[in-house]
């Protein structure tokens, strides 16, 4: 049972960044997956060994853990085996529990993940031609209340930790069988990468643009994402990293200044009246000073452009005159700039309709009639509620019971099929 009460968020205020300790596990042992290699050599020496030993043990683990992907001690083969049982007993290897896993008729996958203290997230990975991209999931539930957005129609529970972020990444992973295969017996202690290799690579990028305002989850966004970029991590290229933000200007800047990746922005309106009903963080932060806070994004140029996240709703933000208004936002703060144009994707209760195709393509061609990138986003996932703007735990919308049933069923189905 969830024992985090609700996070209160009382009208347009940015959330207190009050730091929240992560449940301990009732066995007492310390969940290393989100901890950076100093703290975990600081916890071998608090643990009993020497400076030296910790220092080079913590480098092992670090190594297996984001390298190899184990989540057992007994698999780090260079670590004798009478220290694999003194670690067992002291530190964990963490991942988030699935709940459910579904796959879309389109190859999207969707992962409903349950955190050790019993809150419900979800990530999902979208494979293309020629990348793979995982949505990962910031907070539980959100507090931006967009009105076009599922997720926004949560209560916003809790942060998550470090290592519930970076545990998504490790996740799947997993499921995609993407660690290195063989074993390290034999090599030295400080082994040569080039000894093995992974056997093809489909998750290439990441997104945070999952459940919850990664801004509003700053430290612990940062923490995952520098062992995500860590070359002794998982050594992934900030440059295959998108944030994705609603528009939390003061954090836009650090964002840029202390984790570098890329920056994309949900836009979604180019006026006033209408960006402060759909998007009501505009009220605190306005469009003017929000494209600012973009033209001074450290990093930004023609060859890291930011990225407006645009949904198109029928008869809201669609017409001609709402693509040409937002061409001359554009140049007027020469923000190197590519605009996604996302079709709204519908779910129970939307107050707004999806554009027409061909109010959407009108739209894409005046913004490329103007030298600016405007491609039209391809729903991805929708039967499964994995789109854009669809995420919102299953458990809100199934009970633990129809979900056995279903699985029970699938089984079933199988099972004749063969």
């Amino acid at each position: 049972m969830a024992d985090t009460t609700l996070m209160s968020i009382p009208g347009q205020i940015d959330p207190v960044p009050v730091a929240r300790d992560i449940t301990p596990r009732a066995d007492g042992r310390i969940d290393l997956i989100g901890l950076p290699k100093d703290r975990i050599r600081e916890l071998f020496a608090e643990a009993g060994l020497d400076a030296k030993q910790a220092k080079l043990r913590a480098k092992q683990v670090f190594h297996w853990l984001y390298h190899r992907g184990v989540t057992d001690f007994a698999a780090m083969t260079d670590i004798a085996k009478t220290m694999r049982p003194w670690l067992a007993e002291r530190f964990y290897i963490g991942r988030p529990d699935v709940v459910e896993a579904q796959h879309s008729t389109d190859g999207t996958r969707k992962w409903l993940l349950r955190t050790s203290d019993g809150h419900e997230f979800e990530m999902v990975f979208i494979p293309d031609a020629d990348r793979g991209t995982l949505c990962v999931s910031s907070q539980v539930g959100c507090t931006l209340n967009c009105r076009f957005c599922h997720t926004g129609t949560m209560k916003l529970v809790r942060n998550l930790t470090p290592g519930e972020i970076v545990g998504q990444v490790l996740l799947a992973r997993d499921s995609l069988g993407e660690w290195p295969k063989g074993s390290m017996a034999g090599l030295d202690e400080v082994e040569d990468s080039a000894e093995y290799t992974s056997d093809g690579r489909l998750l290439t990028n990441i997104v945070m643009m999952g459940m919850g305002e990664p801004l509003y989850n700053f430290d612990n966004v940062k923490g995952a994402l520098k062992l995500v970029m860590d070359g002794d991590g998982l050594a992934l290229s900030k440059r295959r990293i998108t944030l994705s933000t609603s528009g939390v200007v003061p954090a836009m800047a650090r964002c840029g200044e202390e984790i570098g990746v890329n920056l994309a922005v949900s836009l979604h309106a180019v006026t006033k009246e209408i960006r402060d009903e759909i998007v009501p963080l505009n009220k605190k932060y306005g469009i003017e000073e929000l494209l600012q806070a973009c033209a001074d994004y450290p990093g930004a140029s023609n060859a890291r452009r930011i990225t407006f996240e645009y949904v198109m709703l029928k008869d809201k933000n669609d017409s001609d005159e709402h693509a040409h208004e937002l061409v001359r936002l554009l140049k007027q703060y020469d923000l190197p700039a590519k605009v996604n144009l996302i079709p709204f994707n519908p779910w129970p209760g939307a107050a707004y309709e999806c554009s027409t195709p061909e109010r959407v393509k009108r739209f894409s061609e005046i913004v490329f009639e103007h030298g600016i990138s405007a491609p039209v986003r391809t729903p991805r996932g929708r039967d499964i509620d994995a789109a854009c703007g669809q995420l919102k735990t299953a458990a809100e919308k199934k009970s633990r019971a129809q979900r056995d049933r279903e699985a029970a069923t699938a089984e079933a189905t199988e099972a004749a099929a063969g």
